[in-house]
């Protein structure tokens, strides 16, 4: 039986990363096989792009970090689907929507570049209120030039709504978490929820 594919997507400072290792406990806990991955992967391209992030802009950075994910692809995530494993991966194309448009490559285009690599089963958009990020970024320090520009987190919560609509109309099943009251703990059991649900739909 092939795995199930799962991504988690939002903005910097929501607690995706978080989640995302949540998630992956949880499901290990009730003994699925779970492969836990990010994006920039941990492939030679993903290294370049994750190290290249205050070097590169744009559209170099778009070509990279999609040059990246059909590597990723290829030599991870269908393989551990194929294991039947269940593939939790932290940032995917809804995370391509957001930076790369805000890094002033068109939306058409960051898709047209992304749209050939295989779309999760479950799509997972974490958001909160741009006040609550803000906060939350303030504690923990920027870890981009994403997360340093001056109103970035108002910019990036409202294009993760956009681009779950996106990709929602390109028929990927999408599930929206607001993180603006809720913990890490609660958003991780509401996907977990979600990928028992897409277990016994695909096993129907």
């Amino acid at each position: 039986m092939s795995g199930l594919f799962v991504t988690l997507d939002g903005p910097g400072g929501v607690g995706k990363s978080t989640v995302a290792a949540l998630v992956a406990e949880m499901l290990r806990e009730e003994g699925a096989a779970v492969f836990a991955t990010r994006e920039p992967s941990d492939t030679s391209l993903g290294a370049l792009a994750r190290n290249g992030t205050e070097l590169y802009r744009g559209m170099t950075m778009a070509c990279l970090i999609a040059a990246d994910r059909y590597l990723h692809v290829d030599e991870e995530i269908r393989p551990a689907l194929a294991r039947g494993e269940t593939v939790i991966c932290d940032r995917y194309v809804g995370s391509s929507l957001v930076l790369q448009v805000l890094d002033g490559v068109g939306r058409d285009v960051v898709w047209e570049m992304n749209r050939h690599a295989d779309m999760p089963d479950l799509a997972v958009i974490i958001n909160a209120r741009s006040d609550v990020i803000e906060k939350r970024l303030t504690a923990r320090g920027a870890h981009s030039r994403y997360e340093r520009e001056p109103g970035s987190s108002e910019r990036e919560c409202a294009a993760f709504r956009e681009a779950a609509r996106f990709l929602m109309a390109a028929g990927v099943r999408v599930l929206q978490l607001d993180a603006s009251a809720e913990g890490p703990e609660q958003i991780a059991r509401a996907v977990v929820r979600a990928i028992r649900e897409s277990w016994m739909r695909g096993s129907s």
